[in-house]
């Protein structure tokens, strides 16, 4: 498994809202672990073009993170600024 437990406890604690291992409800935690999703699996299709099946995983996490970062806009602005700087996203 590419992503393990140790690893998703690393991205909830530097990215999540509280900084801890146990958020994992927070939307800054989710879009983070999203992110590093969605790196795997474009690393994945550069490799595999043809994976179809893939690709449409691919793209409903883009849209889960997408309306993450919508809700998370509409709540507080300063935390989806912080978000997007520090994971480097371009909005």
């Amino acid at each position: 498994m590419y992503l393990t437990k140790e690893k998703k406890q690393e991205i909830f604690e530097n990215h999540g809202r509280l900084k801890s291992k146990d958020d994992t409800g927070s939307a800054e935690s989710q879009i983070a672990l999203f992110t590093y999703r969605i790196t795997h699996l474009t690393n994945h299709l550069k490799n595999n073009k043809k994976d179809h099946s893939t690709r449409v995983g691919l793209l409903r996490l883009v849209g889960k993170r997408r309306r993450l970062l919508n809700y998370l806009q509409e709540i507080d602005i300063e935390r989806y600024r912080a978000i997007l700087k520090e994971l480097k996203l371009r909005k």
